[in-house]
């Protein structure tokens, strides 16, 4: 197959096991998008490294099949971050070895004088970010005057960052008659415009699927209670066991402890936040890809342009705040056609708003509670029957050490050690509480009884047997009113409306029941900070409520109080 038009990079292209162009790799080499600019949106993952690569080869080698010698650039190839410079300069050497080219990066974090003495030698392409190539620029070590083609690689991460006045020095300083190739997972308004104000007649690209979930990418939504978020983390690590996982934290501070916390339980992690020094995040990434790491702790912004081979879980320890978000975060695994799996931890009182995030990104996700151990435990058992130490083939050394164990104990013995071994090597899975719904239960109408708003179980099974009661800081004074109380007693427990009971709306406050089957997860549940000054506790059961005396609306009395009720009625005779 003819992967490319320069007979190298189709050699490199074989050479790397290539059988087949992704789609958009296919698309820039279309006889219609030869020689003009490109306006190019592809999801993560997708192969536009080696797209933007096949895309200039024309433009800068004419019909050659090698670069002449190296001086000013004939390309640059501008990424937001220093992971994704760093990934595309490792891309594009091996794409572009049998050419002869010179390719240099020049990124933040590096020694910058080293990357001008390696400019001033001559080279073909340069990739960097936009802040050390403005610096070069500025000094005189960057002469664009002979660039041919200029890209802006995930143009719409730049622009997020706050990259806009570096990126329009940079093409300000580039010749008029150069080809602009912008590559940008969305193609937002900022987008359009950075489009239209430095490329002519670009052919617009777009093998983004509209309203259809990543096909590679299967999507778990784990709810559990807000304090055992950390313990949920540890179970789902430990029910997968990916070789590689990459959690998402929404601050360093998170980062942090996460991080400390994965690591006092046994996992091999690595933290990445914007507070590290570029040799820190190197090492810890060099460690994912060497195997001595298998979780990496990030933020979002820490986690632009990260590349991590074989990813295969994406956990949301912190969920994400849009849509957008979800769908970059998990975008790092489930690549080139591998499989992959994201799972979003979802606080159970804010169940109700990661549905609605899920949906709006257009994908499809699996509900459940946080693995059990004894889920973890079976999930060890069949991977342990699936280990190389009991599926290669023996040698003799092997048989006469077994041998020699057989002796003085038993099979069971032996079989007993070996596993006992085998979960010594992995962390122990956290006991948490199993917020999975409740078996054959179902909600039925309830009915307002009484003076005082009351919801009741009217039939069996709705909430019925045993009861626990709590208060809620609401009540007649501030119009408490069961429409709007059930809804939010479910949200801040992560309970149904099924497991509540009565609700006792007081002058000052309102006291309801959960079922005791759910109670303990209720009261796991409830947040620690009020939400809008509202407050819930457990409480004892209120005492039996007064009813009217009919006779006298304004006061009430006990009932069966014979005297007070006599005395009444004397009253209204006189």
């Amino acid at each position: 197959m003819n992967f490319a038009t320069n007979p190298a990079l189709a050699r490199a292209l074989t050479d790397r096991g290539y059988t087949e162009l992704t789609p958009v790799q296919e698309a820039v080499l279309e006889p219609g998008a030869e020689g003009r600019d490109l306006l190019v949106s592809a999801q993560t993952g997708s192969g536009k490294t080696v797209a933007y690569g096949l895309a200039f080869a024309p433009t800068l080698l004419g019909g050659e099949e090698r670069f002449d010698r190296p001086g000013n650039p004939r390309a640059l190839v501008i990424a937001p971050t220093r992971e994704l410079a760093m990934q595309v300069h490792r891309e594009l050497t091996w794409l572009y070895a049998g050419t002869g080219a010179r390719i240099l990066s020049c990124i933040g974090g590096m020694d910058g004088q080293r990357e001008g003495r390696a400019l001033e030698a001559g080279c073909h392409i340069v990739v960097g970010t936009p802040g050390r190539l403005c610096d070069h620029l500025a000094r005189g070590r960057l002469r664009l005057g002979d660039l041919a083609v200029v890209v802006l690689d995930e143009a719409d991460e730049m622009l997020d960052l706050g990259f806009r006045d570096e990126l329009e020095t940079l093409l300000g300083a580039t010749p008029e008659w150069r080809r602009t190739l912008l590559f940008s997972a969305t193609i937002a308004k900022e987008i359009t415009a950075l489009a239209r104000k430095y490329q002519k007649d670009a052919l617009r690209i777009d093998t983004l699927v509209r309203n259809q979930p990543h096909a590679d990418i299967e999507y778990r939504a784990v709810r559990t209670p807000p304090r055992e978020i950390e313990h949920a983390v540890v179970n789902v690590l430990r029910y997968f066991e990916a070789p590689t996982a990459l959690v998402f934290c929404a601050t360093r501070e998170g980062v942090r402890h996460l991080h400390a916390s994965l690591q006092e339980r046994g996992f091999t992690s690595v933290a990445l936040s914007g507070e590290l020094t570029q040799n820190e995040r190197t090492r810890a990434l060099q460690a994912m890809r060497d195997g001595q790491a298998r979780v990496c702790v990030a933020t979002d912004v820490a986690a632009r342009g990260l590349d991590l081979p074989d990813l295969n879980l994406v956990i949301h320890a912190d969920m994400p705040t849009n849509k957008q978000t979800l769908l970059h975060r998990s975008g790092r695994t489930g690549r080139a056609g591998r499989k992959g799996t994201c799972v979003v931890i979802v606080p159970a009182n804010r169940a109700r708003a990661a549905e609605t995030l899920i949906a709006s990104a257009g994908v499809s996700a699996q509900w459940s509670g946080a693995p059990l151990p004894e889920e973890i435990r079976a999930r060890d058992g069949a991977r342990l029957l699936r280990d190389p130490v009991l599926t290669e083939e023996m040698t003799e050394d092997d048989l006469d050490l077994a041998r020699t164990l057989l002796e003085g104990r038993s099979a069971e013995d032996l079989a007993a050690a070996l596993v006992r071994m085998y979960r010594a090597r992995l962390p122990a899975p956290e006991e948490i509480t199993d917020l999975a719904p409740l078996p054959g239960t179902r909600r039925e109408p309830v009915r307002e009884t009484g003076r005082e708003p009351a919801l009741r179980p009217e039939k069996a099974g709705i909430a019925s047997g045993p009861m626990a009661w709590f208060s809620i800081n609401v009540g007649r004074g501030q119009k408490a009113d069961p429409k709007w109380l059930l809804p939010l007693i479910c949200r801040m427990g992560g309970v149904e409306k099924r497991d509540v009971g009565a609700i006792r709306i007081q002058p000052d406050e309102t006291r309801f029941e959960i079922s005791l089957a759910r109670a303990e997860a209720f009261a796991a549940n409830i947040p620690d900070d009020a939400e809008d000054n509202v407050k819930v506790m457990r409480a004892e059961a209120p005492s039996a409520a007064p009813r009217r005396d009919p006779a006298s609306p304004k006061r009430f009395v006990k009932t069966g109080y014979k005297k007070d009720k006599a005395n009444n009625a004397k009253r209204r005779a006189t």
